[in-house]
């Protein structure tokens, strides 16, 4: 729960995708066992926190939704609710932006792809993290970010707190 004036963002890149079957159209591919795991882990780093979404906002894609599937296997006290948006697949920052902004819950998390979400996530917060691959914004990684807002359609750029930023793959 995010204090009263408060909307909390957690912006997730999809954990790692399998490539196993080159012929299946990008927005139909899987996790892999690696992305299943960094997911399920995500989730228990989320809950061991507190950063527990009110509303989740995932784009439509098979790795998106299965990302959240594994967030979601964790022990989180709330049950939110989910948006699965067509307009996050791979996503421009601008687009992100006016999604987010549609928001109801003040504790959201996005469900989201590089490049657009990487970019997103650099013009979120007044600082970002020192974290090297924070840029990069590898797969499974997850910006939590607070702001002093009363709603989501007051957002602006470069007006966020970041209270966390983590990655769960490594690399990707």
């Amino acid at each position: 729960m995010t204090p009263l004036g408060h909307c909390r963002l957690i912006l997730t890149r999809h954990a790692k995708s399998s490539w196993d079957d080159p012929a299946q159209p990008d927005h139909d591919r899987p996790l892999n066992a690696r992305g299943r795991r960094s997911a399920r882990e995500l989730g228990d780093w989320l809950a061991s926190r507190g950063y527990e979404p009110e509303e989740v906002l995932c784009s439509t894609a098979e790795r998106t939704r299965e990302t959240w599937a594994g967030i979601a296997m964790a022990p989180l006290e709330v049950r939110p609710h989910i948006r699965y948006e067509p307009g996050l697949y791979h996503a421009t920052p601008e687009r992100m932006l006016e999604i987010l902004r549609s928001a109801s819950a003040p504790t959201v998390m996005m469900i989201g792809h590089n490049p657009g979400i990487a970019e997103f996530a650099a013009m979120l917060p007044a600082r970002a993290p020192l974290d090297p691959d924070f840029r990069r914004y590898p797969t499974a990684a997850t910006l939590v970010v607070d702001f002093q807002i009363g709603a989501w359609s007051e957002l602006r750029p470069a007006q966020g707190s970041v209270l966390d930023f983590v990655r769960m793959d490594g690399r990707g």
